[in-house]
């Protein structure tokens, strides 16, 4: 398998071998003119493999308005397919022109397999940071299933730590509506890291809704799930004999009961919730 993170340097011709990356090509179009072809845009179809799926629509007009003042610097990389062109590098620029309405766009043609083209569309948003966690969870996912590489594979050949990638891949296992809040930007990265330490997913959720209503900090999230550990841990830590009193009362008397006991001391609580059930209790413990 070829290696990854290449990126476009490996489909950009160059001078010389001292620079292969794709900003490097934005001051040398002289060099590789020749290279270089002006095909109409509508001819030129979108990757299937694009792992980006939002688009902000003021950060694409900013491009268009650079792109009007001075054209498309950085020609996009394509492959030439049976009616036309698909696109491997360059979708911002591509959907830019298209705002435009320009009638063609340059293009540089090469003979890759589709599975290049996926990774290389990969590789190119990661670099460039242009992929939000969720979209960038998904893209790793992708290079484990689809090119069978390890946590540890993928952090070698894209310079991230394995810690770094396990973090982006376990935020797929968030509920649906929370990863749609990170494609939103509605909640950050380390939001949602916090949000994970939760066990269920009822509790995710509901920690979420605590975020967006009262507009949570990091700190004040941490403290929460500082809170909500202890909560569970004492939970857990339940003394065996206690548990055991509770459930045989609770059978008996056909109420929750609870038994709290710090050092000698304590107290019983049943619960119960009409005034009938009371009475019924009162009966029971009378006998």
């Amino acid at each position: 398998m070829p290696a990854l993170g290449k990126g476009l340097g490996s489909l950009i011709p160059s001078k010389t071998k001292k620079d292969y990356s794709a900003s490097a090509f934005d001051n040398d179009t002289e060099i590789d003119s020749k290279r270089i072809q002006y095909v109409p845009i509508d001819n030129v179809t979108s990757n299937p493999w694009q792992p980006r799926k939002h688009f902000d629509r003021e950060k694409l007009e900013e491009l268009a308005e650079s792109i009007k003042q001075h054209g498309i610097l950085q020609p996009l990389v394509v492959s030439k397919e049976k009616d036309g062109f698909q696109l491997i590098a360059g979708e911002r620029r591509l959907k830019a022109a298209g705002l435009l309405n320009l009638e063609t766009v340059p293009v540089i043609v090469k003979d890759v397999s589709d599975r290049d083209k996926l990774e290389l569309s990969i590789i190119e948003n990661i670099q460039r940071r242009d992929l939000n966690p969720i979209e960038t969870a998904k893209s790793y996912k992708r290079l484990m299933d689809e090119f069978g590489l390890t946590y540890e594979q993928i952090s070698e050949q894209l310079g991230k730590s394995v810690s770094s990638v396990a973090n982006f891949i376990r935020l797929l296992k968030l509920p649906i509506i929370i990863q749609e809040a990170l494609e939103k930007n509605e909640i950050k990265f380390s939001h949602a890291k916090l949000i994970l330490s939760f066990p269920s997913k009822p509790e995710q959720i509901k920690f979420y809704k605590k975020i967006l209503k009262n507009d949570l900090s990091l700190q004040q999230l941490h403290e929460l799930t500082q809170k909500s550990a202890a909560k569970q841990k004492n939970k857990e830590a339940r003394d065996p004999v206690l548990a055991s009193w509770e459930d045989k009362i609770t059978k008996n008397l056909g109420a929750k009961t609870t038994i709290k006991k710090r050092g000698e001391k304590g107290f019983v609580k049943i619960n119960f919730f009409s005034h009938g059930e009371l009475k019924n209790l009162l009966d029971k413990l009378e006998q």
